[in-house]
């Protein structure tokens, strides 16, 4: 088939690379427009745009899809089909309905569960215990098309943002592969979600990573593991923003310490008190300063027990 793949992170960057391996034909690649990044704020491809110019396929970055020339642009590649992954705009019908098979999302969670921007992360901090990839048929909803084909995976208990997004990338580009091998027969069957089971992964916030010590140790632990590695998990210390990359569960049940008190400092440990458990810090960031094992920290810096954090 001619192909048009439409993506901007990395995680559909790695879909973009097995698909390269395919008799399929990429003719055109959709991406963001260039944004600044780094300290000198310098205009970077995205990591989709940067494959597509390493294989010499032509890269459209349109702000969006309201003008005609956009859309004839589109339509002149007289695509078979659209793959859509990350690509960061929601497409009018009109676009939709371009590609002689239409346009399919690889999405990752299993749907009607967290649909929306973030459902990784949103799936880690509601103590989901399983997530997956679902291949959809793209409507103008958000998220809201049938359903082509499901994988599912399980969320561990150590799984970082991070960690289960390098695992579903990889999910989602074989599950990709296998569902274009029989793609007209999946487009035939495809299931029907039930909105009434539907939930919404809203975009993350950086407001969100502050964290409320009258938590559970467990809701802690969640919303750290979620926010690893952005925007990260924060508490207030000595005046200064404390960022807690890694933490883990010294003990489910009530203390009487109040939350957030720090009840135990060791040479590479912090147990801290929460609305119910303890928590124990153990990769930890001030600011203007690398992330580090507590340890680390210790040997620059003094806590005690007996101090707040919040």
């Amino acid at each position: 088939m001619r192909i048009i793949f439409a993506g901007t992170p990395d995680f559909a960057a790695e879909t973009l690379k097995a698909l390269l391996t395919t008799d399929h034909e990429v003719c055109a690649v959709y991406t963001q427009p260039d944004r600044p990044s780094g300290r000198g704020r310098k205009l970077t491809a995205s990591p989709v745009k940067q494959i597509a110019l390493e294989h010499n396929i032509p890269v459209e970055q349109p702000l969006n899809f309201k003008e005609d020339e956009a859309k004839q642009i589109l339509t002149n590649y007289h695509a078979d089909l659209m793959i859509v992954v990350a690509y960061g705009l929601l497409l009018p019908q009109v676009v939709l309905d371009t590609p002689r098979l239409g346009c399919i999302n690889i999405h990752a969670s299993l749907l009607p569960r967290w649909r929306g921007a973030a459902p990784i992360q949103r799936a880690i901090l509601a103590g989901d215990i399983e997530t997956g990839i679902c291949i959809m048929q793209m409507e103008a909803g958000l998220d809201t098309g049938p359903v082509l084909s499901r994988v599912s995976c399980p969320i561990n208990a150590g799984d970082t943002a991070e960690i289960l997004h390098d695992r579903l990338a990889i999910l989602g580009a074989d599950a990709l592969l296998n569902a274009l091998s029989n793609i007209t027969t999946l487009q035939s069957s495809a299931q029907t979600q039930d909105d009434a089971s539907t939930c919404y992964a809203a975009k993350l916030l950086k407001q969100e990573a502050e964290i409320d010590w009258l938590q559970t140790a467990n809701q802690i632990i969640r919303q750290i593991h979620a926010f690893n590695p952005w925007p990260v998990a924060q508490t207030m210390w000595q005046n200064q923003v404390f960022r807690i990359w890694s933490a883990t569960l010294v003990d489910e049940k009530n203390t009487s310490a109040t939350a957030g008190d720090i009840i135990t400092v060791n040479k590479d440990s912090i147990d801290v008190a929460t609305g119910d458990g303890i928590l124990r810090l153990k990769q930890i960031q001030l600011p203007g300063k690398r992330a580090m094992p507590v340890a680390d920290f210790l040997n620059a810096n003094t806590i005690k027990a007996g101090e707040h954090f919040g």
